[in-house]
C-alpha cells in the first residue's frame, strides 16, 4: 500500500507541476489583445519601480500554435487526472466496510500464527539435523 500511496503523492505532485505548467504558458504565450473597449495594454518597458510585482514578459504565439499547444497541455491534464482515479481506485479500503477489513485482519493474523509455527518447527528441524551431523563428524574423528 505504501507503494501506492507513493505513486498518488507523486502523481499529485506532477498535475501541480503541469497545472502551475499550463498557467506560465498561457500568461507568457497569449496574443496582447483588448477583451474589451476599456481595456488597455500596459507598456512595460516604461518605469518598472511603480510595478510590485514584475509581470512576466508576453512572447505571442501564432494563434494556431498557442491553441494547438493549450489543447496538448490539457490532454496531459486530463491524463494525469486519470491516472490519480486509477491509483486511488485501488487503494485498499474502498469497497470494503469495517467489518470486512477487521475479518481479513483476523484471517491474516491466524496466516501469521500458522506461518511462525512452521518457522519454529523448521527451526526445531535444524538445530536436531545440526546435532546429528555433529554426531556424525565426531564419530568419524575417533575412526
Amino acid at each position: 500500500m505504501g507503494d501506492r500511496l507513493t505513486q498518488l503523492q507523486e502523481a499529485v505532485d506532477q498535475l501541480g507541476d503541469q497545472f502551475i505548467s499550463a498557467f506560465y504558458y498561457n500568461e507568457k504565450h497569449h496574443d496582447l489583445e483588448k477583451l474589451g473597449p476599456n481595456d488597455k495594454i500596459q507598456d512595460l518597458k516604461g518605469d518598472q519601480s511603480t510595478i510590485a510585482i514584475r509581470p512576466v514578459p508576453v512572447e505571442p504565439f501564432p494563434a494556431d500554435v498557442f491553441s494547438a499547444g493549450q489543447l496538448e497541455l490539457a490532454r496531459d491534464l486530463i491524463i494525469k487526472e486519470q491516472q490519480i482515479e486509477y491509483l486511488i481506485s485501488t487503494l485498499p479500503g474502498l469497497d470494503n466496510s469495517e467489518r470486512d477489513q477487521d475479518q481479513l485482519i483476523k484471517d491474516l493474523e491466524e496466516e501469521l500464527k500458522v506461518a511462525e509455527a512452521q518457522r519454529l518447527e523448521a527451526i526445531k528441524e535444524k538445530d536436531e539435523v545440526l546435532l546429528k551431523l555433529d554426531q556424525v563428524l565426531r564419530g568419524i574423528r575417533r575412526n
